[in-house]
């Protein structure tokens, strides 16, 4: 009996096609043509390099470069049309590509499509890593300009949520940069990880034949900072590994706990309770119920989608944990939970990046709370550590100086000095030039500190970071 013809470049040992259903729950199609640029670009250094060893001639290459070309040009216009029943981005390009030029039937020549998507991704996470660190630097950029604006601006730094010492509020936002300085890192690390160029391992164990390896690696940029081509070293493991995957997610994860971090500091400071800033109006809405909300839907967005990044990663996690080597069908679902994480974390700075610049920020209500809270109690107990006092004692001495404020109304500051004297004959008339907020910030005159110097120095070294990159 005459064998059914597959549209399937897999088909030849098949009697039959495969059935609907599989068509449908197999098809990545509609998910991984957003490789179709770098599936295109492979393609373009796999056929160079088959022209290069003699597999194909250069008339041949230059052929499929122009068809691939075409193709790449119909797939920004939006007009190449994509077909599920042809499973992939890879396939639907080289079966549209073969029908324009006959010489691409030679295009897969010594390429599986195991080392082909491998490739593509690797690709792709150059690009993604290198489109978040920008936007990234977007926010650090309207972080800098409200530190910028508000220099003098003092805030009570907090832990466990209880008011513990002043600070300004630059200090506070400096603290930002600092995470999302290391999130710029995890990402060019993730990069790095990711410019070794699997081409040439095909499916599993590589190729009998005469390729060449760091050809298509240099064509494709895989090289390190010398110019020198990088190629993965182990057929079975480039296949198979999906640890950049896992990295990218970790990485765009961790990101994601410092924007909900954020977010949620600007949720409390834009409550009624705080008062510290105004959210602009382009950020919030209102309820259907009661006329007088205004609620911060964007940094509570943010902190919400966390949760969605969080799951990405850990359905990478499990996706991988119990795979024999090499590679499986499984790992078909490792792309969505990426696709949807870069679109994810993308929205997410696009949001901090427009909304940070126009926030307002509360000067008065944010120094009258820096006052109350006993914010310079440590600052006491430092102040008679340096007059001869054990810190231990000077510890006790500082908290019953604060039982009795609570127990009159009275901050350390608004302390008569016979009042503070009544807790230790240590303390004189100078006490009260760090019972301020101005002198317990000033008095933190150390790398990383609070003193102006040292707020103002770190805001010159994030300027000057900035502009480096």
């Amino acid at each position: 009996m005459a064998k059914k013809n597959s549209h399937v470049t897999w088909g030849g040992r098949f009697t039959a096609g495969p059935a609907e259903l599989m068509l449908q729950f197999s098809e990545s199609v509609s998910f991984d043509r957003r490789l179709a640029p770098f599936d295109i670009a492979g393609s373009k250094a796999h056929s160079a390099m088959l022209a290069h060893v003699g597999l194909i001639t250069p008339q041949e290459r230059d052929a499929i470069h122009a068809g691939l070309a075409a193709i790449l040009a119909e797939v920004h216009a939006g007009k190449f049309k994509w077909d599920t029943k042809l499973e992939d981005v890879h396939m639907n390009i080289e079966q549209a590509l073969t029908q324009r030029v006959p010489a691409a039937a030679k295009l897969h020549t010594a390429r599986s499509r195991n080392d082909q998507v491998a490739t593509d991704m690797r690709l792709w996470f150059k690009y993604a890593c290198a489109v978040l660190r920008e936007k990234i630097l977007g926010a650090q950029r309207a972080l800098l300009a409200v530190a910028a604006a508000h220099r003098d601006v003092l805030i009570p730094g907090y832990t466990h949520l209880q008011r513990a010492q002043p600070v300004f509020l630059s200090h506070h936002l400096f603290a930002w940069m600092e995470m999302l300085d290391r999130d710029r890192a995890r990402l060019a690390d993730v990069a790095a990880h990711a410019n070794w160029s699997p081409l040439g391992s095909g499916a599993i164990a590589g190729t009998t034949l005469p390729i060449d390896r760091e050809f298509t690696a240099k064509a494709l940029g895989f090289v390190d900072a010398k110019g020198r081509p990088q190629v993965t070293q182990n057929s079975m493991d480039t296949v198979a590994d999906r640890d950049l995957f896992i990295e990218f997610a970790a990485a765009c994860a961790t990101f994601g706990v410092h924007a909900s971090r954020i977010a949620e500091d600007l949720i409390l400071w834009s409550s009624t309770e705080f008062k510290f800033i105004e959210l602009p109006y382009a950020f919030c809405t209102g309820s259907s119920l009661m006329p007088q909300k205004k609620n911060p839907d964007v940094p509570e967005l943010v902190r919400g989608k966390t949760g969605r990044v969080n799951g990405n990663l850990f359905s990478l996690l499990t996706l991988m944990k119990s795979q024999p080597l090499a590679y499986n069908k499984d790992n078909q679902e490792d792309k969505e939970p990426l696709f949807d994480t870069v679109d994810t974390v993308s929205d997410c700075l696009r949001a901090f990046a427009d909304m940070i610049p126009a926030i307002k920020a509360n000067k008065p209500a944010m120094y009258d709370a820096a006052k109350r809270g006993f914010s310079t109690a440590t600052d006491l107990a430092d102040y008679l550590v340096g007059k001869g006092v054990t810190f231990r004692d000077a510890h006790e001495i500082v908290g019953n100086s604060v039982a009795y404020g609570i127990k009159v109304d009275k901050d350390l500051s608004e302390m008569s000095i016979d009042e503070l004297r009544s807790f230790s004959d240590h303390i004189t008339e100078d006490v009260f030039s760090i019972l301020t907020l101005e002198g317990s910030v000033s008095a933190r005159n150390h790398i990383g500190g609070t003193a102006p110097t040292q707020v103002q120095a770190a805001g010159a070294r994030a300027l000057h970071k900035i502009s480096l990159r």
